[in-house]
């Protein structure tokens, strides 16, 4: 695969407010390891080879096991998730492939038990950031593992 352009170079007004938001969630009210699980999660259902990439790299230096970065795909019959995680994932995955009308009162209702107004918020700001992080990645097809040394990645020795 070959990059289309360096969209950094290109627009890089845009590029430094997308990393802007994108660092703002180290000050979330969610907690890192969810971030990276909801991370992978779109990437995943996006198709998004950069991202997933990069993220999987992350949240194993972060030290995230490597049993429940394979069970992310099957989370629904997964054992391995906290009831908060399973709300972040389905508020991902409800996010990033929108119904056609919209979130149903029910996950929204289900979301709600696990995690407060401000989390709920801040979590729709992260997998909005993803989502579009993940379509940028697409449109440009930027190669996966391009940036492991300039990120850090390298020390997931993947």
């Amino acid at each position: 695969m070959t990059q289309r352009i360096d969209y950094m170079k290109q627009s890089p007004e845009f590029f430094n407010k997308m990393m802007g938001l994108s660092n703002v969630e180290k000050e979330s009210s969610i907690e890192e390891k969810i971030l990276h699980l909801v991370h992978i999660r779109a990437s995943q259902m996006n198709g998004c080879a950069f991202c997933l990439d990069m993220h999987i790299k992350q949240a194993k230096i972060h030290g995230e096991s490597e049993l429940r970065l394979y069970h992310i795909p099957i989370w629904h019959e997964s054992t391995l998730f906290s009831p908060r995680e399973r709300a972040a994932l389905v508020w991902t995955e409800i996010l990033t492939k929108l119904p056609a009308h919209g979130v149903p009162d029910d996950i929204y209702d289900s979301v709600r038990e696990q995690l407060s107004e401000k989390e709920l918020s801040d979590l729709t700001f992260s997998i909005m950031a993803i989502n579009a992080w993940n379509r940028i990645s697409i449109a440009f097809k930027t190669v996966p593992g391009s940036a492991d040394t300039a990120f850090g990645l390298t020390k997931a020795g993947l």
